[in-house]
């Protein structure tokens, strides 16, 4: 069967998105799909399949958000800003929309010909210097889920962790994603602040299950830890990523991610195994 798509990247995080108002896929057929066109080298290759839908309210329309392991996300904020992107692009929406996800709507807005700025889900939960047990260890974390049903995020300070080599954290991440004091998982991400404010950020993503060069959710729930606890000040707090400059501002419990986008291809994925 062919599919079209496009493939779309924010700061790293890179998306296949599909119109499925014309595929009309299955819940099913849209796990199976997205695990198998997500895998790197046998595949087209992605963090995340986006999957747009008719809207089901008083939105612009509907994204679905499906990990590379085929589990659905709640929601995805450089996702969102690369569907504004599509969308505008494609005609679907005007410069300012509302995209409808499972945990809300998702205000967004073109800034310019690749800048989109999304409102992300306000937090609905944040629990600051949480204690947990890692291998016998006590360990800090802040907790923050956005919207509602939540998406879980840790936010974990780890000094001078810029000059360290991801692989050597692995582990650790992973202790913290599954760790049995939050049901639902959790996004991981560790961060540390340079003289200038500017903060150093590393996401290890459930669902993906390794770290990714980009989390729009999870700068979001930093950049509001952080400025919950007097940590940066500034506005907006600008975090680089490893896929690059994210920016977010906090305004009291709003919470608005900018960034580039950059649509990378456009074509028909033909991958004869995923069916």
């Amino acid at each position: 069967m062919k599919v079209p798509f496009y493939k779309i990247q924010g700061a790293g995080n890179d998306f296949i998105l599909i119109d499925n108002q014309k595929l009309n896929f299955s819940s099913d057929q849209l796990t199976t799909f997205s695990a198998r066109v997500c895998k790197r080298r046998i595949s087209v290759g992605a963090d995340t399949l986006i999957a747009i839908e008719s809207a089901r309210g008083d939105g612009d329309f509907y994204a679905r958000f499906f990990n590379a392991d085929g589990s659905e996300a709640e929601m995805c904020g450089n996702g969102a800003r690369c569907v504004a992107r599509w969308a505008y692009e494609t005609g679907v929406a005007n410069e300012k929309m509302i995209i409808e996800t499972i945990a809300g709507n998702v205000p967004a807005e073109r800034l310019d010909n690749r800048s989109y700025r999304v409102q992300l889900n306000s937090p609905t939960v944040y629990e600051a210097d949480k204690v947990i047990q890692v291998d016998g260890k006590e360990v800090v974390v802040d907790y923050v889920e956005l919207g509602h049903p939540g998406i879980p995020h840790l936010v974990v300070h780890a000094a001078d962790f810029a000059m360290t080599e991801l692989e050597t954290m692995v582990d650790f991440a992973r202790k913290l994603r599954n760790h049995p004091a939050f049901t639902k998982g959790a996004n991981v991400n560790f961060y540390d602040i340079l003289p200038d404010q500017t903060v150093v950020e590393r996401t290890y993503e459930r669902g993906v299950e390794d770290f990714t060069l980009a989390c729009g959710t999870g700068t979001g729930s930093t950049a509001y830890a952080l400025t919950k606890k007097g940590l940066v000040k500034s506005d907006p707090v600008v975090i680089e990523v490893l896929g690059g400059q994210l920016q977010v501002n906090v305004l009291e419990e709003e919470l608005y991610l900018i960034g580039d986008t950059n649509i990378v291809a456009e074509g028909t994925i033909l991958d004869e195994d995923w069916v």
